[in-house]
């Protein structure tokens, strides 16, 4: 009996095996670390100068006197997106010289004049408290003297009442009503004969032929010092 011949192996073809099918591992990635926040300095710094850059206008004028022969100089600049304007303001005389310099810093409810010749410095401040009533409080740094003011609307249109004192007090305050066509002033007054005087001043305006005509009055009361002290 024939027995079958062996098989010659074909070695062109890859032999199969079954196997799992490989699974290389993910490969691993070093991240950068975070950078470090900013600090508030810089942060600060970042929005004054963005502040200062932003919107603002400079503005420089000159003008020229034949008779004295001098440059006067103006600039300005708006600083803080407009919540604030710097003013600068000197003389030039034939020489290049500087004179009569003056700074201002201005806003909405405050501002400072400096007079640096003088070394004098004047700072003024109002606000509103409603709508009838207005403050105003000006100081003088050298002088070590200034003033406040109170205005007050009544309820007609065009009338209101204004009291003024100076700081430190020298007296009564000054009071002064005002109405569509004039004002009446109230004060206390130094005079030679009277050691204490009362002074009301009226002025009155108006049209006389289609013009317009203003009328002053001035009225002295002598008070005696023993009277006002009680």
């Amino acid at each position: 009996m024939l027995e079958p011949a062996p098989q010659t192996p074909n070695y062109l073809l890859r032999p199969f095996s079954p196997s799992l099918p490989s699974v290389s591992p993910p490969p691993t990635s070093v991240m950068p670390p975070p950078p470090p926040p900013p600090s508030l300095t810089r942060i600060y710094s970042d929005k004054l100068l963005s502040l200062l850059s932003e919107k603002s206008t400079f503005r420089m004028s000159s003008e020229f006197d034949s008779d004295s022969r001098v440059f006067f100089q103006r600039i300005s600049c708006k600083l803080f997106d407009n919540l604030a304007r710097l003013k600068l303001s000197f003389i030039n005389n034939h020489k290049r010289e500087i004179l009569e310099p003056q700074l201002m810093i201005t806003s909405k409810y405050f501002s400072i004049h400096y007079d640096p010749e003088e070394h004098n410095a004047l700072l003024r401040t109002s606000f509103d408290v409603g709508s009838t009533l207005h403050f105003s409080v000006a100081h003088h740094v050298k002088a070590q003297q200034g003033e406040v003011s109170m205005y007050a609307d009544l309820p007609h249109p065009g009338y209101g009442i204004q009291l003024s004192s100076t700081v430190p007090s020298a007296g009564l305050p000054k009071a002064t009503v005002r109405f569509p066509v004039g004002e009446v002033t109230l004060e206390e007054r130094e005079h030679e004969d009277a050691p204490r005087t009362m002074s009301m001043r009226g002025i009155l305006r108006g049209q006389v032929l289609n013009g317009a005509t203003l009328a002053s009055l001035e009225m002295l009361y002598y008070i005696a010092s023993e009277h006002i002290d009680g």
